[in-house]
């Protein structure tokens, strides 16, 4: 998506920028200076710890809820890792609050003339939707496939080749119109470049629930029941929807409109068609750690 922001020249209202007594952003209860410009976001909280055990030296440490943030060096580069909780409605927090981190005069409550931007890069795991990506290996994300729903709520626009996805998908996927309209929205091809070298690419879908959204029926039954298997056929000149997770659209979204780079790689720790699931699943995200680490800093 393009970028699409707005300029603040008049004060924000205190209502919509909530800044606390102490100078902190609501949520992440971080100060401006707490972050770096390179941030690797993770669901799970604990995988922050799990990350930032490898940096050469920690200098911030902040927990609120959820979110969790570690900022030091690694290799010469200050790195931020920072936990979002699981689902697109905690991207939407993180998002909005890491860019008005950087671009919004705390003290004035307005745009600063000068906007900063973010590199953002989603480290987590996955569900394979392709026989051919097998567990434990990793995927690197060109496009988020959105259920969501939370980029109807913002004005953004649409680059054609996110458009023709869409026509592809609704012309070859079976989808209710009582369900969330979905949408694509395409990763930063700077970072994708950087990070991609063995890892297999394309579409990842992004459910907005773990269970029915991704195709999963315990005692509630799915509204489509062959989801999975539509989404595995679905091809867009040779572009694949390759995995199912619960961030990545929503990520690419709101980055792509506010003008940062954002990228995910997942860890695949299941194969939702062979039925395989990863024997050492945090072995393999650790490896991918330490990929991810070594080609953001070199």
């Amino acid at each position: 998506m393009l970028n699409k922001t707005i300029e603040h020249n008049t004060p924000i209202a205190p209502s919509e920028l909530i800044i606390t007594e102490e100078g902190k952003i609501y949520h992440l209860n971080l100060h401006p200076n707490d972050i770096a410009y390179d941030i690797i976001v993770v669901g799970d909280q604990n995988r922050v710890k799990q990350i930032s055990k490898h940096f050469d030296s920690i200098e911030i440490e902040v927990e609120n809820r959820e979110f969790v943030t570690h900022t030091g060096m690694y290799n010469g580069k200050r790195l931020s890792v920072l936990s979002t909780g699981i689902g697109c409605d905690n991207i939407d927090i993180v998002i909005n609050e890491l860019d008005a981190l950087v671009n919004i005069d705390f003290n004035l409550k307005t745009t600063k003339k000068e906007q900063i931007q973010l590199n953002i890069i989603r480290l987590g795991t996955s569900g394979s939707l392709q026989a051919g990506i097998p567990v434990d290996s990793f995927v690197i994300s060109e496009y988020g496939l959105g259920f969501d729903g939370l980029a109807g709520f913002y004005d953004g626009v649409f680059e054609k080749d996110e458009l023709l996805l869409k026509e592809a998908f609704d012309n070859q996927v079976n989808w209710g119109p009582e369900i969330n309209p979905p949408y694509f929205a395409k990763g930063s091809s700077e970072l994708i470049q950087k990070l991609e070298e063995g890892m297999h690419k394309g579409i990842t879908a992004t459910a907005n629930g773990f269970y029915g959204p991704q195709g999963r029926s315990l005692r509630l039954a799915a509204k489509i029941p062959n989801l999975n298997e539509q989404l595995n056929e679905f091809n867009h000149n040779g572009v694949k929807i390759t995995n199912f997770e619960m961030e990545t659209s929503a990520l690419y979204a709101l980055s792509g409109m506010l003008g940062h780079n954002a990228c995910t790689v997942c860890a695949i720790i299941a194969n939702r068609f062979k039925g395989e699931y990863s024997k050492d699943y945090k072995l393999t995200v650790d490896k991918l750690i330490q990929l991810v680490l070594t080609r953001l800093t070199t």
